[in-house]
C-alpha cells in the first residue's frame, strides 16, 4: 500500500476537513502514516492567517521532502487560495487545490500506484468561492474523543486584519440534514462529543434553521453526551443561545468567544462591530444565565496604531473578566487586507513584550479557573494515552482535568473529584470505584 500522511496547520475547521480527506484516502487504498515518518503522499491542508503560518507550510514540505525526496506534495485550505503564487515558486510541490476544490482534492491525485513528482505544479483554483450551502461528501475519522463537526463555512464581516473571507469566500451553512446523518454516524462510532465548527459558526442559518434550532435537533441524536460551539463571534451569541445553554443538559456551557481588543479605537480599526460595552454586557448576561460557564477568548497585540494606553486598555479587560484563558496572536500584516495599509506599526519587540504578558495573565487565569474548582465533582471525558503519567480529559466546561490510572480510559466518561491543580490542568482522583477496582469488586 502506498503511504499518505496529512498535516493541518490552524483551526478547528482545518482540522475536522482533514479528518474527511483522511478517510477518502483511507478508503482509495492508502496507509495513514504519522506526519514525519516516510511517506508516499504528503497532504498540508493550510493557514494564512498570519504569516508564520505560511512559513510553517513550507518548513513542512522541506522536512517531508528531506526524508520522502520522492514524496508527492499537495497543498490545499486557505494557503493554497490566497497564496497560490508563491506556493508556485516552491520546489517539490506537485499539486496545489484552492478550497473551491478542497473535497475533491482525491479524485485529482494520479492512481496510488502512478504517484510520480511532477516537474511543475499542478494549479486547481478560483478566485472566487461559490456561496451556496453545501453538503460534506464523507465522515472524518476524529483522532480525538471529541468528534469535530463542521456546520458553517465562510465569512461576511469584514475585519480589517483578516483574509478569511478572501481564502474561505462569503458565509454559508451545511445541509442540516447532512449535519445530522454525520453525527448520527459518529455516535454510531462511539463519539459521545461533538465540537460544532465553522468560520463564522453563529451565522448557521438554512431554510430558517439557525444555530440554537440544529442544537435542538443534534441534542436527539442517541449516543452524543455533550455538543460544544467551537469559537463565536460576540455579535452572534444571541440570548436565545445563551437561554439554551442555561437549559441544556447536553451543549456544554462553554463559550470562546474572540475579544481582539480591548480599546474602542483599535476595535474600529480592525472593523469589529461592536464595542468593549457590548462585549462587557454580553459577558455578564452569559455568566449570569449559565451556572459554571467556561470562557475563552483571543487577544491580538501589535495591531498598527496599538499605544501603551490602548494596550493597558486590554490588560485591564482581560484582568476583570473571568476568562479561564487567551489565545494570543501578534498582528501579522496580510497583504490584501485593508489593515495593510495602515500607518502606526507597532515595534517588533514592543509587540513580542505585549504577547508575553498577555501569555503570562492567561497562565495564571488558567491556574485560577482550575483552582476554582477544587473541591468539586465534575464527569470528565478522557482522551487517550498519558501526559506526564496522567490521564487526561475535559470537563463540559472545558476545565482539562488530570488522574493517574492504570487503566486506559479512552473516550470514557468518569466523575472526577478535583484535589489540585496548575497552569497546566487540575488533577483529581475517581470519585466512583475506577475501572480496575469495579472489576475486582465483580470476583
Amino acid at each position: 500500500m502506498k503511504r499518505v500522511s496529512l498535516h493541518t496547520l490552524g483551526c478547528r475547521l482545518n482540522q475536522a476537513e482533514t479528518a474527511v480527506l483522511e478517510s477518502r484516502l483511507r478508503r482509495d487504498g492508502y496507509d495513514v502514516v504519522e506526519f514525519g515518518q516516510p511517506t508516499d503522499l504528503l497532504v498540508v491542508n493550510t493557514c494564512s492567517v498570519t504569516d508564520e503560518a505560511e512559513r510553517t507550510c513550507r518548513y513542512v514540505i522541506r522536512k517531508t521532502l528531506k526524508h520522502s525526496p520522492e514524496a508527492f506534495v499537495a497543498v490545499t485550505g486557505c494557503y493554497a487560495q490566497t497564496g497560490v503564487r508563491e506556493l508556485r515558486t516552491i520546489p517539490g510541490i506537485d499539486l496545489i487545490v484552492g478550497n473551491q476544490f478542497k473535497w475533491d482534492l482525491p479524485s485529482f491525485l494520479p492512481a496510488p500506484q502512478a504517484l510520480k513528482k511532477h516537474p511543475a505544479a499542478e494549479v486547481l483554483h478560483t478566485r472566487t468561492i461559490d456561496r451556496e450551502d453545501f453538503s460534506v461528501p464523507d465522515v472524518g475519522e476524529p483522532d480525538s474523543t471529541r468528534a469535530l463537526l463542521k456546520v458553517q463555512d465562510g465569512c461576511d464581516v469584514m475585519c480589517s486584519f483578516c483574509l478569511i473571507p478572501f481564502a474561505r469566500g462569503r458565509e454559508r451553512s451545511r445541509l442540516p440534514d447532512d449535519v445530522f446523518r454525520e453525527a448520527a454516524i459518529l455516535a454510531d462510532g462511539g463519539y459521545q462529543e461533538l465540537v460544532l465548527t465553522g468560520v463564522n459558526v453563529g451565522r448557521y442559518n438554512h431554510g430558517g434553521t439557525d444555530l440554537v434550532g440544529l442544537i435542538d435537533r443534534l441534542e436527539a441524536v442517541a449516543g452524543i453526551r455533550r455538543i460544544r460551539i467551537s469559537s463565536i463571534e460576540p455579535t452572534t451569541v444571541t440570548d436565545a443561545l445563551i437561554e439554551r445553554m442555561a437549559s441544556s443538559s447536553k451543549l456544554c456551557p462553554y463559550l470562546h468567544i474572540p475579544l481582539q481588543s480591548g480599546d474602542d479605537a483599535i476595535l474600529r480599526a480592525m472593523n469589529r462591530p461592536y464595542q468593549v460595552r457590548d462585549f462587557t454586557a454580553l459577558i455578564e448576561r452569559a455568566l449570569a444565565a449559565i451556572p459554571g460557564l467556561g470562557l475563552g477568548t483571543d487577544l491580538m497585540v501589535g495591531f498598527p496604531g496599538e499605544s501603551d494606553g490602548a494596550f493597558r486598555h486590554t490588560v485591564e479587560l482581560a484582568e476583570r473578566l473571568p476568562f479561564a484563558y487567551f489565545h494570543v496572536f501578534t498582528y501579522s500584516k496580510r497583504p490584501g487586507t485593508a489593515a495593510a495599509k495602515f500607518s502606526g506599526e507597532v515595534p517588533v519587540q514592543a509587540a513580542r513584550q505585549r504577547a508575553k504578558a498577555l501569555a503570562d495573565l492567561s497562565r495564571r487565569k488558567r491556574l485560577a479557573f482550575a483552582e476554582s474548582s477544587i473541591g468539586s465533582t465534575v464527569p470528565v471525558l478522557f482522551e487517550s494515552g498519558t501526559v506526564d503519567g496522567f490521564r487526561l480529559g475535559t470537563t463540559a466546561h472545558f476545565l482539562k482535568v488530570g488522574v493517574v490510572s492504570s487503566d486506559d480510559l479512552t473516550n470514557q466518561l468518569h466523575p472526577v473529584r478535583i484535589t489540585g491543580a496548575s497552569d497546566r490542568w487540575a488533577v483529581g482522583h475517581f470519585a466512583t470505584a475506577g475501572p480496575t477496582e469495579r472489576k475486582k469488586a465483580l470476583l
